[in-house]
Parts: C-alpha cells; sequence; structure tokens
C-alpha cells in the first residue's frame, strides 16, 4: 500500500481522462460539483450523475436512509446507466463513500474501463471477479475508518490484486471518514489538498 505523499506526474502524461464521479450517501452536495470543477480544470471530462433524484441529506444517517429507500440494486442500475453512453470511449470511474463502491462495482463489471479512483470507501469483491489486466486503481481512505478497518482493507487490496488490478492505496491519519467536504465535521483541508494532487496525477496516466 502507498503512503500519503503525493506522487509526481509520470513523464509525458497530459491526457484527458472521461471521469464517472458518483456521490455520497449525502447526494449530490455542492462537495460533488466541486471536486467536478478541479478535475475539469485539469481538463478532464467529467459526469457527476445525481443517483438521488435531487434529494441531499443533512447528516449520515438521513443519507443512508435515502439510500436504503432508493434501494442499493436500484442505485447500480442507475449508475450504469448514467455510464452507459460513454463507456465505449473509456471511462474512469470514480466515487466518493457509498459513490466508491458503486464505481467499483460498475467499473469491474466494463472491460472497456480505464481506471478506478475511489475515495473514502470500497465494496466487496466476488471471488471470480476479474478486471482489464492492470486496471489502475487508487483509493483513498482515512485512518483510522470506522466505515474502511484495517483488516477489511487488507483483504480487500488483496481481492482486488487477485483480480488483476493494479491497486495505491493512501491513508491519511487523523482525518474523517468524508474529510473532502468541507461542509461536514469530517473535513480535513490538508488531507484534502494531497489527495487531489494524488488523484490528478492519477488521472493523467490513465487518460
Amino acid at each position: 500500500m502507498g503512503s500519503a505523499s503525493p506522487l509526481s506526474c509520470p513523464e509525458g502524461a497530459d491526457t484527458v481522462a472521461d471521469v464517472m464521479l458518483f456521490h455520497s450517501a449525502y447526494g449530490l452536495r455542492p462537495a460533488v460539483r466541486d471536486a467536478a470543477e478541479r478535475l475539469r480544470a485539469a481538463g478532464h471530462r467529467v459526469w457527476t450523475p445525481d443517483l438521488y433524484d435531487g434529494r441531499t441529506a443533512g447528516s449520515v444517517v438521513q443519507g443512508m436512509e435515502i439510500a436504503e429507500a432508493v434501494g442499493r440494486d436500484e442505485l447500480l442500475r442507475r449508475a450504469v446507466a448514467a455510464s452507459a453512453p460513454h463507456s465505449d470511449a473509456g471511462v474512469v470511474y470514480a466515487g466518493l463513500s457509498l459513490g466508491a463502491s458503486l464505481a467499483q462495482t460498475v467499473a469491474l463489471g466494463d472491460e472497456k474501463a480505464r481506471g478506478l479512483l475511489m475515495l473514502h470507501g470500497t465494496a466487496d469483491i466476488a471471488g471470480n471477479a476479474r478486471v482489464p489486466d492492470g486496471l489502475p486503481v487508487q483509493l483513498h481512505v482515512a485512518e483510522p475508518d470506522p466505515f474502511e478497518t484495517e483488516d477489511w482493507l487488507n483483504a480487500w487490496y488483496l481481492r482486488m490484486r487477485r483480480a488483476g488490478a493494479e491497486v495505491e492505496v493512501f491513508r491519511y491519519r487523523g482525518a474523517g471518514h468524508l474529510y473532502t467536504d468541507p461542509e461536514l465535521p469530517d473535513w480535513d483541508a490538508e488531507a484534502a489538498r494531497r489527495t487531489w494532487a494524488v488523484a490528478l496525477d492519477f488521472l493523467a496516466g490513465a487518460g
């Protein structure tokens, strides 16, 4: 697993990535749109589908209630439907917390996926799962994170590698779970800055 130190951009890596960015359990909040604008400013094309049909949550409990009301299968169906018009060109799937788990599931089912960028969350991986050989995967999580325990992350990492992905994990000690959202108590400005610096290098190489 990697450290939280920023990476250098690969030489000559100035390509444009098509990024499908899925929101967290809080819904399509300003922080998600701000993240998309950050990526667009670096030259990437970014889509931010609203999987909640306009609803947003004021707390993680309320967000999970919305997610449960919609249903995991329906959320996944909406994520796939939003991605389908762009998938032939090769998409980098990305997400925040709940959105990261959806991004993982969609990416593992898309043989043309160009990459997987996960912030604050993961999902289970079937034992027979396969990804395009060498699919670049990058995960950013708090340390510790009550939703992403050490044992779970170790198992996730090994299963993802076994599925054929090239995985990097970056941990941010002392940050809250959803530390890239400045409107939440989890906010950690330095961890967020470092995360986006590394993520932008990742996208430059995956485009």
